[in-house]
Protein backbone atom coordinates (compact mmCIF):
# COMPACT_ATOMS: atom_id res chain seq x y z
CA UNK A 1 0.00 0.00 0.00
CA UNK A 2 2.79 2.23 0.80
CA UNK A 3 5.00 1.22 -2.06
CA UNK A 4 3.49 3.95 -4.91
CA UNK A 5 4.32 6.82 -1.94
CA UNK A 6 8.00 5.42 -1.30
CA UNK A 7 8.37 5.12 -5.08
CA UNK A 8 6.48 9.09 -5.60
CA UNK A 9 9.03 10.48 -3.03
CA UNK A 10 12.33 8.62 -4.41
CA UNK A 11 11.23 10.18 -8.37
CA UNK A 12 10.13 13.91 -6.90
CA UNK A 13 14.10 13.66 -5.74
CA UNK A 14 12.48 13.59 -1.91
CA UNK A 15 15.45 11.80 -0.20
CA UNK A 16 15.41 13.00 3.12
CA UNK A 17 11.47 12.23 3.39
CA UNK A 18 12.00 8.92 1.83
CA UNK A 19 14.45 7.55 3.87
CA UNK A 20 12.50 8.69 6.95
CA UNK A 21 9.37 7.39 5.79
CA UNK A 22 10.78 4.02 4.92
CA UNK A 23 12.67 3.41 7.53
CA UNK A 24 9.37 4.57 10.09
CA UNK A 25 7.40 1.77 8.22
CA UNK A 26 10.08 -0.44 8.11
CA UNK A 27 10.74 -0.19 11.92
CA UNK A 28 6.99 -0.16 12.52
CA UNK A 29 7.15 3.24 14.48
CA UNK A 30 4.11 4.90 12.78
CA UNK A 31 1.95 3.81 15.31
CA UNK A 32 4.22 6.18 17.86
CA UNK A 33 3.41 9.61 15.82
CA UNK A 34 0.26 11.88 15.69
CA UNK A 35 -0.71 12.88 12.30
CA UNK A 36 1.20 15.91 12.46
CA UNK A 37 4.29 15.03 14.60
CA UNK A 38 4.48 11.84 11.22
CA UNK A 39 4.31 15.01 8.84
CA UNK A 40 6.85 17.41 10.71
CA UNK A 41 9.30 14.97 11.16
CA UNK A 42 9.11 13.75 7.29
CA UNK A 43 9.69 17.64 6.53
CA UNK A 44 12.60 17.53 8.99
CA UNK A 45 14.67 14.71 7.52
CA UNK A 46 13.72 16.39 3.91
CA UNK A 47 15.26 20.18 5.33
CA UNK A 48 17.98 18.23 6.85
CA UNK A 49 19.06 16.00 3.82
CA UNK A 50 18.73 19.14 2.01
CA UNK A 51 21.08 21.00 4.16
CA UNK A 52 23.51 18.55 4.43
CA UNK A 53 23.81 18.27 0.17
CA UNK A 54 24.10 22.02 -0.18
CA UNK A 55 26.60 21.59 2.40
CA UNK A 56 28.71 18.74 0.56
CA UNK A 57 27.98 20.67 -2.77
CA UNK A 58 29.54 23.90 -1.85
CA UNK A 59 32.93 22.40 -0.19
CA UNK A 60 33.49 20.34 -3.33
CA UNK A 61 32.69 23.73 -5.45
CA UNK A 62 35.10 25.27 -2.80
CA UNK A 63 38.44 22.65 -3.84
CA UNK A 64 40.19 22.67 -0.89
CA UNK A 65 43.70 21.43 -0.89
CA UNK A 66 42.50 19.78 1.87
CA UNK A 67 40.04 18.88 4.88
CA UNK A 68 39.82 21.17 7.48
CA UNK A 69 37.44 22.28 10.46
CA UNK A 70 37.74 24.57 13.47
CA UNK A 71 36.67 21.75 16.20
CA UNK A 72 40.60 20.10 15.36
CA UNK A 73 42.36 23.33 14.99
CA UNK A 74 45.29 22.79 17.82
CA UNK A 75 45.33 25.96 20.43
CA UNK A 76 48.01 24.48 22.61
CA UNK A 77 49.68 27.51 23.72
CA UNK A 78 52.63 27.25 22.20
CA UNK A 79 50.88 28.02 18.84
CA UNK A 80 49.86 31.99 20.44
CA UNK A 81 46.91 31.29 19.08
CA UNK A 82 43.73 33.41 20.25
CA UNK A 83 40.89 30.81 20.65
CA UNK A 84 38.55 33.47 21.05
CA UNK A 85 39.52 35.25 18.16
CA UNK A 86 38.93 32.20 16.42
CA UNK A 87 36.41 31.05 17.33
CA UNK A 88 34.49 34.61 16.57
CA UNK A 89 35.89 34.49 12.92
CA UNK A 90 34.01 30.97 12.88
CA UNK A 91 30.87 32.97 12.86
CA UNK A 92 31.52 34.03 9.77
CA UNK A 93 30.61 37.66 10.74
CA UNK A 94 33.39 38.63 8.64
CA UNK A 95 31.79 37.56 5.35
CA UNK A 96 28.57 39.37 6.30
CA UNK A 97 30.57 42.40 6.55
CA UNK A 98 33.10 41.95 3.47
CA UNK A 99 36.27 41.80 5.87
CA UNK A 100 39.79 40.03 5.33
CA UNK A 101 41.33 38.22 7.49
CA UNK A 102 45.40 37.84 7.19
CA UNK A 103 47.34 35.07 8.49
CA UNK A 104 51.17 35.35 8.72
CA UNK A 105 53.24 32.79 10.17
CA UNK A 106 56.45 30.43 9.39
CA UNK A 107 56.43 27.16 7.42
CA UNK A 108 54.97 24.40 9.33
CA UNK A 109 52.65 26.68 11.87
CA UNK A 110 49.56 25.68 10.84
CA UNK A 111 48.24 28.60 8.39
CA UNK A 112 47.21 26.83 5.70
CA UNK A 113 45.24 24.70 8.01
CA UNK A 114 43.53 27.42 9.85
CA UNK A 115 42.59 29.34 7.03
CA UNK A 116 40.91 26.48 5.17
CA UNK A 117 38.97 25.71 8.14
CA UNK A 118 37.60 29.29 8.04
CA UNK A 119 36.46 28.38 4.74
CA UNK A 120 35.09 25.13 5.23
CA UNK A 121 32.61 26.89 8.02
CA UNK A 122 31.97 29.61 5.89
CA UNK A 123 30.73 26.72 3.66
CA UNK A 124 28.90 25.30 6.37
CA UNK A 125 27.52 29.01 6.95
CA UNK A 126 26.39 28.85 3.49
CA UNK A 127 28.39 31.00 1.81
CA UNK A 128 30.43 30.78 -1.30
CA UNK A 129 33.81 30.04 -0.92
CA UNK A 130 36.82 29.44 -3.59
CA UNK A 131 40.52 27.76 -2.40
CA UNK A 132 43.84 29.41 -4.58
CA UNK A 133 47.56 28.32 -4.14
CA UNK A 134 48.32 32.22 -5.25
CA UNK A 135 50.91 30.91 -7.65
CA UNK A 136 48.77 28.66 -9.13
CA UNK A 137 45.99 31.15 -9.60
CA UNK A 138 48.16 33.48 -11.30
CA UNK A 139 49.72 31.05 -13.59
CA UNK A 140 45.79 29.85 -14.48
CA UNK A 141 44.66 33.31 -14.89
CA UNK A 142 48.18 34.38 -17.61
CA UNK A 143 46.76 31.34 -19.46
CA UNK A 144 43.37 32.55 -19.56
CA UNK A 145 44.61 36.05 -20.83
CA UNK A 146 46.25 34.00 -23.71
CA UNK A 147 43.30 32.21 -24.39
CA UNK A 148 40.53 34.85 -24.16
CA UNK A 149 38.95 33.82 -21.39
CA UNK A 150 40.53 36.10 -18.41
CA UNK A 151 37.45 38.09 -18.12
CA UNK A 152 35.02 35.00 -17.32
CA UNK A 153 37.91 33.95 -14.54
CA UNK A 154 37.51 36.94 -12.90
CA UNK A 155 33.74 37.23 -12.90
CA UNK A 156 33.92 33.39 -11.47
CA UNK A 157 36.01 34.86 -8.63
CA UNK A 158 34.22 37.87 -8.45
CA UNK A 159 31.07 35.76 -7.42
CA UNK A 160 32.08 34.41 -4.73
CA UNK A 161 31.14 35.41 -1.08
CA UNK A 162 35.24 33.91 0.15
CA UNK A 163 38.38 33.48 -1.49
CA UNK A 164 41.46 31.91 0.01
CA UNK A 165 44.44 33.01 -1.07
CA UNK A 166 47.02 30.31 -0.41
CA UNK A 167 50.78 30.65 0.48
CA UNK A 168 50.91 34.31 -1.04
CA UNK A 169 54.02 35.94 -1.72
CA UNK A 170 56.19 32.83 -2.22
CA UNK A 171 57.56 34.30 -5.34
CA UNK A 172 57.66 38.26 -6.07
CA UNK A 173 55.23 39.54 -7.97
CA UNK A 174 55.68 40.39 -12.04
CA UNK A 175 53.80 43.38 -13.56
CA UNK A 176 51.03 41.07 -14.97
CA UNK A 177 50.50 39.54 -11.58
CA UNK A 178 50.19 43.11 -9.74
CA UNK A 179 47.72 43.95 -11.84
CA UNK A 180 45.57 41.02 -11.65
CA UNK A 181 45.98 40.99 -7.48
CA UNK A 182 44.95 44.62 -7.99
CA UNK A 183 41.64 43.44 -10.31
CA UNK A 184 41.30 40.87 -7.92
CA UNK A 185 40.95 43.71 -5.07
CA UNK A 186 39.20 45.92 -6.44
CA UNK A 187 36.23 43.35 -7.85
CA UNK A 188 35.84 42.34 -3.99
CA UNK A 189 36.20 45.99 -2.23
CA UNK A 190 32.87 45.90 0.12
CA UNK A 191 31.57 42.81 -2.79
CA UNK A 192 33.69 39.58 -0.70
CA UNK A 193 35.99 38.36 1.63
CA UNK A 194 39.35 37.23 1.33
CA UNK A 195 41.62 35.12 3.53
CA UNK A 196 45.37 35.13 3.05
CA UNK A 197 48.23 33.16 4.43
CA UNK A 198 51.70 34.00 3.91
CA UNK A 199 54.81 33.11 5.13
CA UNK A 200 55.83 36.26 4.75
CA UNK A 201 54.89 39.59 7.15
CA UNK A 202 52.20 42.10 6.23
CA UNK A 203 55.08 44.87 6.38
CA UNK A 204 56.92 42.69 3.91
CA UNK A 205 54.45 42.41 1.27
CA UNK A 206 55.25 45.66 -0.66
CA UNK A 207 58.64 43.90 -1.69
CA UNK A 208 56.72 40.73 -2.99
CA UNK A 209 54.22 43.20 -5.29
CA UNK A 210 57.09 44.90 -6.15
CA UNK A 211 55.16 48.40 -7.04
CA UNK A 212 54.33 50.65 -4.23
CA UNK A 213 51.28 52.29 -5.60
CA UNK A 214 49.51 49.58 -6.19
CA UNK A 215 50.98 47.61 -3.16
Amino acid sequence: MNEPTVSKMKQMKLYGMHNAFKTAIESGRTDHYTLDQFVSMLIDAEWDERHNRRIERSIKNAKFHYKSSIESVNFDDTRNLDRNLVMRLAGCEFVEKNENILITGSTGVGKSYLGTALGYQACIEGFKVNYFNTSKLFAKLKMAKADGSYLRELAKIQRQDVIILDDFGLQALDSANRITLLEIIEDRHNNGSIIVTSQIPVQGWYDIIGEKTIA
